[in-house]
């Protein structure tokens, strides 16, 4: 199975891919695990990718579909993954769809994880990162609306919204219970 995981941040999309990705007997494939395990590995890309976070700015498109590239072409993806954080936008979206289709395949579904902001709001301060101001996160949450939510657009004939709100347990029966309807 090939998916994509939407939500906004706090929704959960990294805790349920655990599960889905072990269920599903598919590799969970993280933009951010990207980014980290090339710059520990010190590739070029990783190299790429720290100038731009050491300088504060947005790792551009290019250089992320490369690693999204470089990663869906080995072996443990060939039978399907869980995209997680990739694409980010309608234009990552149709780069993912070309990658796709020259190897003869297309998504099966984006799983849309749906939760109400203020929960995401509670759920996020309750960790207790320092990152994690009240502004900051509901930031995040404008920069997910305006920038990711686009893709339930583009890809709305294969989107599978899930209710995100619960225990974890719960939630991924739910997304387990949707993606086997799609069989």
């Amino acid at each position: 199975m090939r998916l994509v995981l939407v939500g906004p941040p706090g929704a959960g999309k990294g805790t349920q891919a655990k599960t889905l990705s072990r269920e599903l007997g598919v590799p969970h494939i993280s933009t951010g695990d990207l980014f980290r395990a090339h710059i520990s590995e010190q590739t070029d890309l990783g190299k790429e990718v720290q100038e731009y976070l050491d300088s504060g700015e947005l790792v551009p498109d290019e250089v992320t579909n490369e690693m999204v590239r470089v990663r869906l072409s080995q072996p443990d993806a060939a039978n399907g993954f869980l995209l997680d954080g990739f694409p980010r936008n309608t234009a990552q979206a149709g780069v993912l769809g070309e990658m796709l289709a020259a190897e003869g395949h297309k998504l099966d579904a984006v799983l849309e994880f749906q939760i109400p902001e203020d929960v995401v709001v509670e759920r996020l301060l309750a960790r207790g990162r320092t990152d994690d101001k009240e502004d900051v996160i509901r930031h995040r949450q404008q920069v997910y609306r305006s920038e990711t939510a686009p893709l339930l657009d583009h890809y709305a004939d294969i989107v599978v919204s899930i209710d995100a709100v619960g225990e974890v347990d719960e939630i991924s029966e739910r997304a387990l219970r949707a993606l086997r309807d799609l069989k």
